[in-house]
């Protein structure tokens, strides 16, 4: 099995420490912003930071995945993984603060199916996932200024 990577970044036009919050309260802000590719998300347990258990299916390029994802902060404040517990898949956002915004990447990782079924997700799966990603971190750069401008 070969390693696949898939990241986007963009920088958000709110402060960095109010970005991570929004990210890692899975409950209360995490749902708002979230792509229409993901459905059913629901917090299995906990609900902000680390020890937070999370599942939600993907529907991308035609097929429906489910994910079941445990929340971990090796940097809290800075860096958030996701990690699924049903497969190598391991999603990072780091929040790095810029002046008065922060500067969001979203990166996932996971180790490709072999055959020809790996042949087609290495060439699809990067493409259609940087796709969700553009469009998450568009809705959590609205999201944020609509919550900055209630604050």
């Amino acid at each position: 099995m070969a390693p696949i990577h898939v990241s986007a970044e963009s920088v958000i036009d709110a402060p960095a420490e109010a970005v991570y919050v929004y990210i890692a309260d899975m409950r209360r802000h995490h749902p708002q912003f979230l792509p229409d590719a993901f459905e059913d998300f629901e917090v299995e347990s906990g609900g902000i930071g680390a020890g937070t258990v999370t599942r939600f299916k993907i529907n991308a390029g035609g097929r429906t995945r489910e994910y079941r994802m445990e929340v971990a902060e090796p940097e809290p404040g800075r860096v958030l993984t996701e990690s699924d517990t049903l497969s190598s898949l391991v999603t990072t956002f780091t929040v790095t603060p810029r002046d008065s915004s922060a500067h969001v990447a979203i990166s996932t990782s996971w180790e490709g199916a072999r055959g020809i079924g790996g042949f087609f997700e290495r060439l699809f799966a990067p493409r259609v996932m940087r796709g969700i990603y553009a469009d998450e971190l568009r809705r959590l750069d609205a999201y944020a200024r609509s919550q900055q401008a209630a604050g």
